[in-house]
């Protein structure tokens, strides 16, 4: 890999570790905090949060179609700016109408911004070659979480949750800016008319088949996300084994994309997902058969399911339909992960109470569905990446 391909991962590595650890990260640290000092319950917030996902998700395809004409530059970098915003605003807040005011601006960001924009722009400039990049993008911003997490803590206990917000504001100006601001221009892409070309994407059954198994793959990631800890106490975990389990949920995400990026990245991203959505069912045999003793097993098979995951909703898409139109076709793929994404975590809490351990059938259930989904799938070709996307 050459160096100038080196430094546009890092950068957008960087950038995408800010992004998700100042908004999709936030929540965990801040709204508490936030729904306290507002005298509203926390319910409220994770309302906004919520719609601020279904927001970003809806926005997909038009954001997608975006970057297949212009490149992924501006869109990016306008998303630093409306992520600003939204954090800015959401500092100021005093009400539960300027919180919601702030997550509708943020919940714009994250479609701006988040992975399928990112993956979109490596797409567009690499063509099919984009798979290392992917990979190498997710391998640094899978540490958002380790690095959100403390910082937001941090910022809570020594300034203030405003003050907190304000300044990943400031971070989304002075740091993910000018790392967006180092990604290569790109050719607007003209039709032979020379006009803007539109794109001709029908929904068939590959693309359907695809959305469903990603939408319910990632409805279990997004449950899990919220409950995990809640979900091995009812096979009878201990509060300090819980909380163990959640924390390897991150290494092992990192270690499969390690894996991903050396050993599975010789084979179709098929196979890859296909482990992927395997792994979640088999943990849930683990803990239904050896109990709350074996979270931690539990927590390391979906994680690492969740790492290749998040890889595989990139790269798979690119290797099925190649990259013309890619980034557009992130946006129609992903758009129902996201609106599951956004509703899983309140539909599996309202399922642990009635079901308590056996709501990890159902979880279990949906990822097997993805899997067979999957074995529906065709492998197709990949088309050589593009070479004059790049504007001299």
């Amino acid at each position: 890999m050459d160096r100038s391909r080196l430094t546009i991962i890092a950068s957008l590595g960087t950038a995408q570790t800010l992004a998700w650890g100042s908004s999709y990260y936030l929540p965990a640290i801040l709204a508490d905090p936030i729904a306290h000092d507002l005298g509203i319950s926390s319910n409220w917030f994770f309302a906004a949060f919520s719609a601020s996902l279904v927001i970003s998700g809806l926005l997909g395809p038009r954001v997608g179609r975006q970057i297949d004409r212009v490149g992924g530059r501006q869109v990016l970098c306008a998303s630093n700016v409306v992520l600003a915003a939204g954090l800015a605003l959401l500092g100021a807040s005093g009400s539960v109408w300027t919180l919601s005011a702030a997550w509708l601006l943020l919940g714009i960001g994250m479609g701006l911004g988040l992975y399928d924009a990112a993956f979109g722009t490596l797409g567009r400039i690499y063509g099919s070659d984009a798979r290392a990049s992917i990979t190498g993008i997710t391998l640094i911003a899978g540490f958002a979480s380790t690095v959100g997490w403390p910082l937001s803590s941090l910022g809570l206990a020594t300034i203030g949750w405003r003050e907190t917000c304000f300044a990943w504001a400031i971070a989304h100006l002075v740091i993910g800016l000018p790392l967006n601001l180092l990604l290569p221009r790109t050719l607007r892409a003209v039709s032979s008319q020379g006009t803007p070309a539109k794109p001709h994407i029908p929904i068939d059954r590959t693309m359907v088949v695809l959305s469903f198994a990603f939408a319910a793959a990632w409805t279990v990631t997004s449950a899990m996300a919220a409950h995990l800890p809640r979900i091995v106490e009812t096979f009878g975990a201990t509060p300090a084994q819980a909380v163990f389990a959640g924390m390897m949920i991150g290494p092992a995400q990192v270690g499969a994309r390690i894996l991903e990026a050396s050993l599975l990245s010789r084979f179709h991203p098929l196979l890859s997902t296909r482990l992927a959505c395997i792994t979640h069912p088999i943990g849930a045999c683990v803990i239904g058969i050896f109990g709350g003793g074996a979270a931690a097993a539990f927590a390391l098979l979906h994680g690492a399911g969740n790492g290749i995951l998040t890889i595989a909703r990139g790269t798979l898409p690119l290797a099925i339909f190649g990259s013309e139109n890619y980034a557009y076709r992130l946006g129609l793929i992903g758009a129902p992960s996201r609106i599951c994404q956004a509703l899983a975590p309140l539909a599996f809490g309202l399922l642990i109470e009635p079901m308590g351990r056996a709501v990890v059938v159902v979880s279990a259930g949906l990822s097997l569905s993805a899997l067979i989904a999957l074995a529906l799938l065709p492998r197709a070709r990949s088309e050589p990446a593009p070479k004059s996307v790049l504007a001299e």
